[in-house]
């Protein structure tokens, strides 16, 4: 039998109540137009305490497999790791596995790399909850409003209902009509990923500092203008993320903007470069299109 066309790595990191939902949504069956094997997922965890179980990562399905990394702050040597043992000729990476997929991405992800396999693949990151985590966490939102919130809609059925109950996070507030400073959910023919050299290791703070952001902005650089999956995106779940789940004033902006100059010797510029946009636009969506500050600017008649 021929291998998978596309190989998903995903990281996890102490998630015994996101890796499920996460896992869920990377499925055959929730995953549409695509057959389960013209896609592998490989669950990285790294470190977790207690482990991630593998017989529930192979639950989701034959070509689901898990790696274990030892814990470290950053996950980007585990990550690279990973894709060294990657059967497809192109990858997709999510840093994060607390975030939760739409049901279109490996579909477009897949017609997008037969057409561009040298562009970088991305798709917005949102937020459970009606406000970025940041704030809404400053007003009773936790686990257990988001686990309530989850109730209310069937997202295990048509994962298009998420943007229900999501909202833009703040790298991707011109949702899929800008350009976007962080993708929780890159995709890029294996050739482009090793020319890049994957995530830079030297990006060691906790949950990788600005590693993803600099991979964006050095594939765009390097590879040309990021392909968007229009319609699609990722959604976060609240778990005590390092810069997600802590209030703005207890980001720990300073030392990740600190590193990224030790590495890169200049601060970080976010990428400017206008997607090219591929694939469709659910019901659901349609609301978040129409509040783009983009097309309302668009549409002004002054």
């Amino acid at each position: 039998m021929a291998g998978p066309r596309l190989s998903v790595v995903v990281a996890f990191h102490d998630m015994a109540r996101e890796a499920p939902r996460t896992l869920h949504t990377l499925a055959p069956g929730y995953q549409r137009g695509v057959a389960a094997e013209d896609y592998e997922v490989i669950a990285v965890d790294v470190g977790s305490e207690p482990p991630l179980a593998e017989a529930l990562v192979r639950s989701h399905g034959p070509t689901f497999r898990l790696l274990r990394s030892p814990r470290a702050p950053s996950p980007a040597a585990a990550l690279n790791a990973a894709v060294r043992t990657t059967r497809a000729d192109a990858v997709m990476v999510c840093i994060d596995g607390a975030r939760m997929l739409t049901p279109g991405i490996v579909r477009f992800a897949l017609a997008s790399l037969s057409g561009y396999p040298e562009r970088p693949v991305v798709a917005p990151s949102f937020h459970l909850g009606p406000k970025v985590q940041n704030e809404s966490m400053l007003e009773g939102y936790d686990q257990a409003v988001e686990d309530r919130l989850l109730a209310t809609v069937d997202w295990r059925r048509d994962g298009y209902e998420l943007f229900r109950i999501g909202c833009l996070a703040q790298s991707s507030m011109a949702g899929w009509l800008g350009p976007i400073g962080e993708s929780n959910c890159m995709a890029m023919g294996r050739a482009a990923w090793d020319r890049l050299g994957g995530y830079d290791e030297r990006f060691v703070s906790p949950g990788g500092g600005l590693v993803n952001p600099d991979f964006l902005e050095r594939a765009c650089d390097e590879l040309g203008p990021p392909v968007m999956l229009l319609g699609e995106a990722t959604f976060h779940q609240f778990h005590g993320g390092v810069a997600t789940n802590v209030p703005r004033a207890g980001r720990p902006v300073q030392p990740m903007a600190e590193e990224y100059v030790a590495v890169r010797g200049r601060e970080f510029t976010p990428p400017t470069s206008e997607p090219l946009l591929v694939g469709g636009l659910p019901r659901q969506a349609l609301p978040v299109l129409a509040g783009s500050p983009r097309l309302r600017s668009a549409a002004d008649p002054r």
